[in-house]
C-alpha cells in the first residue's frame, strides 16, 4: 500500500470534503487520518490516505483534475513508509494564558531545542473573563528516546514563567 498526504485549501462551501473523499474512494483509497477546519471563510485540511500501490499515481492525477475544477488548491505527495519502529512516547500539552505575540514561537523553539516533535497542534484566541484575549493551545508531542515527562516539564517551566502562561503536561488520554 502507498501512503499519500493531501493538503487542500479553498473557499469554504458545502461538498468539499465529499468531493475529495469521492476521488479517494474511486481509487480504492482508505481515509486514515485527517484534520480539517473552516478558518476565516476558507476550508483547510490535511489528509493521510492509503491506496493500493498500483492506484497511487492515478490518485495523484485525479486530485489534479479536482483542483483544475476550481474546488480546492491541492498538494498531494507520496510518503516514504518507514520500517516498523517502536512508537515514540506521546504526551499532551495544554497551555493557557493572556494572548500576546510570540507564544507559539517561544514554546516550539524550546521543544525543538530539546528534540521534542509536535505531532498535532490546535490553538485558539478568545475573550478572557478579566478582559483582553486568552490564548489556548493543545498539542500532542512526541518525546525523543530517553526523555521523561519530568524532563519535558522542566523544559517547559522556564518558558511558562517567561511567557506568563499556565502549562499542563500529561498523558494523551
Amino acid at each position: 500500500m502507498a501512503s499519500v498526504v493531501i493538503t487542500a485549501i479553498g473557499d469554504d462551501r458545502t461538498g468539499l470534503v465529499g468531493g475529495l473523499a469521492a476521488v479517494v474512494a474511486e481509487h480504492d483509497g482508505n481515509w486514515d487520518r485527517s484534520h480539517m477546519a473552516e478558518l476565516a471563510g476558507k476550508f483547510a485540511g490535511i489528509v493521510l490516505v492509503t491506496v493500493p500501490d498500483a492506484a497511487a499515481q492515478n490518485l495523484l492525477v485525479a486530485l489534479e483534475s479536482l483542483e483544475a475544477d476550481g474546488l480546492l488548491t491541492i498538494t498531494a505527495e507520496l510518503t516514504n513508509t518507514q520500517p516498523d519502529l517502536p512508537p515514540p512516547q506521546r504526551i499532551m500539552l495544554q497551555l493557557v494564558g493572556q494572548d500576546h505575540p510570540g507564544i507559539v514561537h517561544d514554546v516550539s523553539t524550546a521543544l525543538a531545542a530539546s528534540g521534542v516533535s509536535i505531532d498535532e497542534l490546535e490553538t485558539e484566541v478568545g475573550p478572557a473573563p478579566q478582559g483582553g484575549h486568552m490564548f489556548t493551545a493543545r498539542a500532542f508531542l512526541e518525546l525523543p528516546p530517553g526523555m521523561s515527562d519530568d524532563d519535558l516539564r522542566t523544559v517547559l517551566e522556564d518558558v511558562a514563567q517567561d511567557l506568563m502562561v499556565d502549562i499542563d503536561v500529561g498523558s494523551e488520554d
